[in-house]
């Protein structure tokens, strides 16, 4: 095996993905325009969310609640009549309806415990999660206020100190972020590697290769290390713009250590790659064969959902796969600044992975070019 043929074949590689515009945009969209959008389209907190008011009461306390909500968590209140409510609601109007029913101040006041109704759109996922939270949190602060005659009056028996680490905001758009570029890293270099192979079947030029003074095992380095690089180069592209320029996202740990774990994870998808690209024949059929792979691949890896919510022989199962290490890393040295001590494990389950993946993609490669 000789390091000049791996070097030269693998600038054929980026010169043949540099003439296909398809490609080029995937990788442009998928680490800017998909990062982006995705992390800033759907906030996680309450934003001007639609709500209406039906006073029934007309009372010192309920004009205290209707005046409790203001934006930039509620849009400005409607105050409608109880007959407009759910036709309102019907139409998509509001996202949350309250009814303060009558005598409420005086049932206060009496000390009995009257029931204001809250009617939520829970078509609107995001908003009708955590507005519900939002408002039976004001409407018992209010009330309590009230009841006591001066703000901040209430005694609790325990006061709870709050400390958020690492994401003092709680903002989904720090991790949407961050997670994003991980999917796209796992997505690209599968796609890219194994469009290659498959690019160079359905154009003859595999033939024309075997006939040169080159190994099956430099063919496949050669397109590893061309397309990793690829992903490489942007992916530090989309941190340092997108993520921490545009979307102002700040990386608390190593950037190096990031991509120094980013380019063992691209060593094994990338020979993920060319192992489903063997298995398929045509560009359809791989990319009906990325579909049941990655969808299990990002669900179940721990970046949308803690991998300890779901089953443990699915974590042991998910063990396994390269980008479930590949996540514990990149959210332990991005979020919680953790250095080489903490994440080595990880490093070297990739290392593992990596290479039993690559001799698995190798000896089926020699296989597909006989």
């Amino acid at each position: 095996m000789r390091a000049a043929n791996i070097f030269q074949l693998g600038i054929k590689e980026l010169r043949g993905l540099a003439r296909d515009p398809m490609l080029l945009v995937l990788i442009v969209y998928s680490f800017t325009v998909s990062i982006y959008t995705a992390s800033s389209a759907m906030p996680e907190t309450l934003n001007r969310a639609a709500i209406a008011i039906v006073d029934e009461d007309q009372s010192p306390v309920s004009s205290r609640l209707i005046a409790a909500f203001y934006p930039p968590y509620f849009a400005v209140p409607k105050l409608i009549s109880q007959y407009e409510m759910d036709r309102r609601m019907d139409a998509g109007l509001d996202t949350f309806a309250l009814d303060i029913p009558p005598n409420f101040q005086r049932d206060l006041l009496a000390g009995r415990s009257p029931t204001i109704q809250l009617n939520v759109d829970a078509t609107r996922m995001s908003q009708a999660f955590s507005g519900g939270g939002y408002i039976q949190t004001i409407v018992s602060d209010e009330v309590g206020e009230f009841l006591n005659r001066y703000r901040g009056g209430v005694t609790v028996p325990v006061d709870l100190a709050l400390r958020a680490r690492f994401n003092q905001q709680l903002s989904k758009g720090w991790f949407g972020a961050i997670t994003n570029v991980i999917s796209s890293i796992t997505m690209l270099s599968i796609i890219l590697t194994g469009a290659a192979l498959i690019r160079e079947r359905e154009h003859g030029t595999i033939e024309h290769l075997l006939v040169m003074p080159v190994t099956p095992t430099e063919i496949m380095l050669s397109k590893i290390w061309s397309m990793g690089l690829v992903v490489l180069v942007a992916s530090s592209a989309s941190l340092v713009f997108i993520v921490q320029w545009a979307l102002d996202v700040p990386l608390n740990g190593s950037l190096s250590l990031f991509l120094v774990g980013t380019a063992l994870h691209l060593f094994a998808t990338t020979s993920m790659g060319i192992f489903l690209a063997t298995m398929a024949g045509t560009m359809p059929q791989f990319g009906l064969l990325l579909m049941l792979v990655l969808l299990p691949l990002q669900v179940l890896s721990g970046g949308s959902t803690p991998r300890e919510s779901m089953p443990q022989i699915i974590q042991d199962i998910m063990l396994a796969a390269p980008n479930t290490h590949f996540v514990m890393l990149a959210q332990s040295i991005l979020f919680r600044g953790a250095g080489l001590e903490v994440v080595w494990p990880q490093f070297l389950a990739l290392i593992v992975i990596g290479v039993a993946l690559f001799l698995l993609a190798l000896r089926r490669f020699r296989q597909f070019l006989r």
